[in-house]
């Protein structure tokens, strides 16, 4: 049994798997059936905050206003437009995610992602007010070789997040007092 569904609008909005994880395999093939569209992105292009910034705006088709920036780069994941999310979400893939585990930027990179998301995953605005749009199910999986949950968890552990294990997979969210 999984804690985690990439299809739907419910937290988490990270979630770190080994590589080839059936579970993710088979939500992913079901978000492909339904509509929608998964980003891959290569660990190699992420290894810094300027190559993250650039990746991410080129793979997701930012706006010509993305001020390369984490603030930036959180406005841009919530403001994804229809093309880019099919209408129904989008999961972002990050292959090879070993390569980032020790990266300097690696945790902030992790709570960028999900405050992004759990800002598209709401269809109110942060002062609770209704949007004029659905909310969009928005999720990223790092996919790793070489997976150790302990040694992840550990690494994605921040005061602004909750972390959560299970057998074959570690999950981040936003920690509620910290940010609603």
């Amino acid at each position: 049994m999984t804690s985690f569904d990439i299809g739907g609008t419910a937290e988490p909005w990270a979630i770190f798997v080994p590589q080839r994880e059936a579970e993710f395999r088979r939500q992913l093939s079901e978000l492909e059936a339904t509509g929608g569209h998964v980003y891959h992105f290569d660990s190699r292009d992420l290894l810094t905050e300027e190559a993250v910034c650039r990746s991410f705006a080129e793979t997701l088709r930012f706006s010509g206003y993305f001020g390369r920036n984490w603030d930036a780069l959180v406005d841009c994941l919530d403001d994804l437009c229809g093309d880019v999310t099919g209408g129904v979400g989008i999961v972002g893939v990050i292959r090879d995610a070993d390569r980032l585990l020790e990266a300097e930027h690696f945790p902030l990179f992790v709570s960028v992602l999900c405050q992004g998301a759990d800002r598209a995953n709401s269809a109110v605005d942060l002062d609770g007010f209704a949007l004029d749009r659905p909310a969009i199910a928005e999720h990223f999986v790092f996919e790793f070789r070489a997976f150790d949950r302990d040694r992840i968890a550990q690494r994605v552990e921040q005061p602004d997040l909750t972390v959560t294990t299970g057998e074959r997979f570690v999950a981040a969210a936003l920690r509620p007092e910290g940010w609603r």
